[in-house]
């Protein structure tokens, strides 16, 4: 089995190359992809030196599997050229999660929908993947209505640069690049991604769309509000859910802690709840705060932590390709 991964040199590509050599994923040939000044430049993997390699290159050597984490632009552009060579794509950026032809996958959740026809496959927003891994079971058993979260995302969500930015504002270096449009370090900016005409940004309405491909249910009602906090871990969200039926807390908990890929930690009598510094390097999604809204019925609040460059990108990822091997949906 010959693998790429495309956008190798990037943050997210970074954490692709740590998951394959963290789960043992068995490939025959490797090829890493970045962009063209990046041609030549080598990566170390597993003890080996591995030189970058071009797109077009890496296009005529046809692999089963390319992993992209190299931006929407670039998706557009060469995901459908691989896919010709009969290439399948598992793209990490935006570019295909809408597109009603293309699957939307978080493994544990719907993977069955995967076939042999699916070349380019989508990879969930970082938001949208570990929210949904808490909600799905709950959907399943007692059907959410409505869905109100605010999340609090980790600078490593919009890249290298934005880590420097902040790393560099912390020790008072402000003349230099700005990936946002305000400070980060000691502020909160309720700004990711741009502001469409709703007065909602992108990423906000992403969670809308996504959670409902990935749940299968266009009827649930979806709010968002998100928000870029001076953290690296991951991301956190306050999670507020109305279901249909009623719930039993302890059946919640009992649910969730059943849940492959999830992880409750939920005893605040000796402060424990789930935060991004303990979720960093981790794939799984935590879970706390479990509490019933006290201001409507059949509703839930939780708290949700998970490090948005592995489960909610980087893992996710590799766990798609797993899930091909395993099912033999690769030629």
């Amino acid at each position: 089995m010959r693998l790429a991964v495309v956008g190798a040199t990037g943050l997210v590509g970074q954490e692709v190359l740590r998951v394959l050599e963290e789960r043992q994923v068995e490939f025959d040939e490797l090829y890493l992809v970045a962009s063209a000044k990046s041609v030549g430049q080598k990566i170390k993997f597993k003890g080996k030196e591995y030189s970058i390699k071009s797109m077009d290159e890496v296009v005529s050597l046809a692999p089963e599997i390319a992993i992209f984490s190299a931006g929407g632009g670039t998706s557009l552009e060469w995901a459908p050229k691989f896919a010709e060579k009969g290439t399948i794509v598992i793209d990490n950026s935006s570019a295909w999660r809408m597109d009603p032809s293309k699957k939307l996958i978080v493994p544990e959740i719907n993977g069955h929908v995967l076939n042999n026809d699916d070349l380019i496959i989508a990879n969930p927003n970082c938001s949208t993947i570990q929210m949904v891994m808490a909600l799905a079971p709950l959907h399943k058993k007692y059907k959410i209505k409505r869905i109100v979260v605010s999340t609090y995302q980790s600078v490593t969500g919009t890249g290298k640069d934005a880590v420097q930015q902040m790393m560099e504002e912390r020790q008072g270096i402000t003349n230099g690049m700005k990936v946002y449009p305000h400070k980060i370090d000691m502020n909160v900016l309720p700004h990711i991604d741009s502001f469409l005409d709703n007065g909602y940004t992108k990423e906000e309405m992403k969670m809308v769309h996504e959670t409902r491909k990935i749940l299968e249910d266009q009827t649930i009602r979806v709010t968002s509000t998100t928000v870029r906090i001076p953290t690296i871990g991951g991301h956190s969200e306050a999670v507020n859910v109305e279901f249909y039926q009623d719930y039993d807390l302890a059946e919640v908990r009992a649910i969730l802690e059943k849940t492959p890929g999830v992880v409750v930690e939920d005893d605040v009598k000796n402060n424990i709840y789930p935060m991004p510094i303990n979720s960093h390097g981790k794939d799984e999604v935590f879970v706390g705060r479990l509490r019933r809204d006290e201001s409507q019925p059949n509703t839930l609040n939780m708290w949700v932590v998970s490090d948005n460059l592995r489960k909610g990108a980087a893992t996710n990822a590799v766990q798609i390709a797993e899930f091909l091997l395993e099912k033999s949906l690769v030629s």
